[in-house]
């Protein structure tokens, strides 16, 4: 009996043993897979799938270790009602791929004939060699825009841009009006009647590498009338890196089938001039005061709210502070006048005097230095002649007032 319960217990410890050395090794696979490669989707066309047709689906398998990944496979693995056009078809292996390196492989999936609208999932496995376990992902696609038969038409009829034009760093928002350009409720071609409803099912604004689009697409789920239209809006951010000019994002839209699709460029102008203060008179003062001068401008293409100008230079007061000017619209040219005073009457020489601008470009804030200019001090005798003339005619007063108080108290006496 003890030698029987030894044996079962060493037995039953062997079978542990060997549970582990199966069930380590499968995660470790999984681990080294999802460590070294990185799938995803690219794209897939057409967009939504059509029921009852193909669509293409492009895979990318990424290897973002440091080391090459060995023999690297991906297998797809599609859920109703998708469906491979072969199973044969299922597994593609890359063989090598170098790190920082990318694989692109393209499925063909069939849409069942009587899918409904919505979405439909598939899963992806890959491993990064043969011996290793398959690690899964899974993605969506959509399906359905072929079920409407609508033949309104969107068209993109207006643009608003806030602010109109944009400068380097600026946050704004671009909104955009799609109108359905029926006339009436229906239309007959050849010998069928459609309705004239308009379906926008999803519209994407797309970034480039110097423009971020950080709205989420508008997804659509109503229908627009002959005449009606809507309006959508997304928020956009400009790098601070951005070259001026202008710079094209792509708005497409997904309406009642793919032929009611478009795709339009949308132009984001970039002009990073705003303004410059010029002065328009010599800056000088005498024995420490003075008045300054400047001209404020304008450049930039579109208007510009809160304008303010400020002056700094060492030992320096101005007044006022910051000069307000407030809003400007285009190539607008204002004048201004700042008073000056010195704590050094008697100073005589150059100081640089720094100008400081500040504006508004839509809810953008900006200041920044327009740059230095030389702030000479003079100091200048007072005129003797101005001190002679007026003791002369404070005299001429005084005999004019004695001589008039003289002949009163004459006429008096008499």
């Amino acid at each position: 009996m003890k030698k029987s319960g030894f044996l079962i217990l060493f037995v039953f410890s062997l079978l542990l043993m060997v549970s582990a050395i199966a069930v380590v090794p499968a995660t470790a696979a999984e681990d080294s897979s999802s460590s070294t490669l990185r799938v995803d989707v690219l794209k897939y066309e057409p967009y939504p799938a059509d029921i009852g047709d193909y669509v293409s689906v492009w895979v990318k398998v990424e290897n973002y270790a440091s080391g090459e990944a060995g023999d690297v496979s991906i297998k797809i693995e599609p859920e109703y009602p998708l469906s491979l056009d072969s199973e044969t078809n299922a597994i593609q292996n890359f063989g090598r791929i170098p790190p920082d390196r990318t694989a692109i492989h393209e499925y063909r999936l069939y849409v069942d004939e009587n899918a409904k609208t919505g979405t439909a999932s598939f899963d992806l496995l890959y491993r990064a060699d043969s011996d290793l376990s398959w690690v899964k992902e899974s993605f969506d696609l959509k399906v359905g825009s072929n079920t409407f038969d609508s033949k309104g038409t969107v068209v993109l009829s207006n643009m608003i841009s806030k602010p109109q034009v944009f400068m380097p760093g600026d946050t704004g928002s671009i909104s955009f009006t799609l109108e359905n350009t029926a006339k009436s409720g229906t239309v007959s071609i050849g010998d069928e009647t459609y309705d004239t409803y308009a379906r926008v099912q999803s519209a994407t604004l797309q970034g480039t590498e110097m423009i971020e689009v950080t709205s989420e697409p508008y997804e659509g789920k109503g229908v627009l009338g002959a005449g009606d239209s809507l309006q959508v809006t997304y928020n956009i951010e400009v790098a601070e890196n951005i070259e001026d000019g202008t710079h094209y994002l792509d708005l497409s839209t997904i309406g009642n089938s793919h032929s009611f699709n478009n795709n339009w460029k949308v132009p984001i102008v970039v002009d990073s001039y705003s303004l410059e203060v010029i002065p328009s008179r010599p800056l000088v003062l005498k024995n420490g005061e003075g008045t300054l001068e400047f001209d404020v401008a304008n450049i930039h293409p579109n208007k510009l709210s809160s304008v303010a100008v400020a002056l700094e230079a060492e030992g320096v007061s101005f007044s006022p502070s910051n000069y307000f000017v407030g809003t400007m619209d285009s190539d607008e040219l204002f004048t201004i006048e700042i008073d000056v005073t010195s704590d050094q009457k008697e100073y005589t020489g150059t100081k640089n005097v720094t100008i400081i601008a500040s504006f508004r470009n839509g809810l953008n804030e900006h200041e920044f230095i327009v740059g230095e200019r030389p702030l000479e001090f003079e100091k200048v005798e007072e005129d003797n002649n101005a001190a002679i003339i007026s003791a002369v005619v404070l005299i001429l007063v005084l005999l004019i007032a004695g001589g008039y108080l003289y002949r009163k108290r004459q006429k008096q006496d008499e």
